[in-house]
């Protein structure tokens, strides 16, 4: 009967520090936000300069009409379907988690395995991706573009 118990907290024992490695791999950073960094707009990971020239990503009139850009540290890509109108997205391609390139020809393109993404909406339009790339908030003060904070 003792041997038997003793397997039992053995395997009890194996059991809770398996979980116990799990959960601190899955938790680690110390951050509440359960993993959901990467799709933050760029405020996950980097705290340097502190909060208020995080949310400026740059001059409006850089991007053009019909076009966009990728701001790559912010981990997001602000387009301009027309005139005054601008919306941003993940620049986190929904296929393989690559980064988005670059805003060519009304389309945001993935250079890994060339899904491409409408401008306006984030809608895929071409390539193995399957679903949008999630939105971001921006907004246009002083000619200035800004993201907002999630």
């Amino acid at each position: 009967m003792s041997a038997s118990t003793t397997r039992r907290s053995v395997l009890a024992a194996a059991g809770a520090a398996s979980a116990a490695v799990t959960l601190a791999a899955c938790g680690s950073g110390g951050s509440d936000s359960s993993g959901s960094d990467e799709n933050a707009g760029g405020d996950g990971g980097s705290e340097e300069g502190g909060g208020g020239a995080k949310g400026e990503l740059g001059k409006a009139a850089d991007i053009p009409e019909g076009g966009g850009k990728v701001f790559k540290e912010q981990k997001v890509v602000v387009t301009r379907p027309s005139g005054s109108e601008y919306k941003a997205f993940s620049a986190t391609c929904t296929h393989k988690g690559c980064s988005v390139s670059e805003v060519k020809g009304g389309t945001i393109i993935c250079p890994c395995h060339d899904s491409k993404f409408d401008i306006s909406d984030g809608s895929v339009k071409g390539g193995p991706a399957t679903k949008p790339l999630p939105p971001a908030k921006v907004s246009v003060k002083g000619g200035s573009i800004h993201l907002a904070e999630g």
